[in-house]
């Protein structure tokens, strides 16, 4: 099959770390970092509810312009919540929709990534821009699939 024709479904990651609405910034960034992931997923109940990027995470963080040492800025980034931040309303892709017309939106809206969401907003997967080019010039190989991923687990303290 071609592969603009080809559904997302092929490709999307469907191992995903998400956050809920209430955590904070400080461990967004630390699984971000440790995770090497630009995007994040935000659930609520198992539905999709918003989207933090890397970028969302650098604008929030003003504290680096104010030149916080790495303890105040930490400490301010704990003071807030990822609802606070994250993108919402989030721009989804059915499983059926075409890596054509994935890459259309993500050029038209200037966005890396596009969650892959059910007919009820269960989150399914993510696709992101170097998902796409991994498959188009990396011998059909996603990043995922090639053993760019790393399995991140944040557990509650008691």
């Amino acid at each position: 099959m071609e592969l603009r024709r080809r559904p997302v479904s092929e490709i999307m990651r469907t191992e995903v770390v998400t956050l809920a609405p209430g955590e904070t910034l400080d461990l967004t960034q630390d699984i971000m970092k440790l995770g090497r992931v630009r995007h994040m997923p935000v659930l609520d109940g198992g539905r999709l509810v918003g989207l933090v990027s890397n970028r969302d995470l650098l604008e929030a963080s003003l504290s680096r312009t104010l030149d916080f040492d790495p303890t105040s800025r930490r400490t301010f980034l704990r003071s807030i919540e990822v609802a606070e931040v994250m993108t919402r309303p989030v721009r989804t892709v059915a499983p059926e929709a075409t890596l054509e017309e994935v890459a259309r939106t993500l050029v038209r809206q200037q966005i890396g990534c596009l969650p892959v969401v059910g007919p009820d907003g269960t989150l399914l997967g993510l696709v992101t821009e170097t998902d796409l080019l991994a498959v188009a010039f990396l011998e059909g190989q996603t990043e995922a699939a090639a053993g760019g991923t790393l399995d991140v687990r944040v557990e509650e303290s008691p």
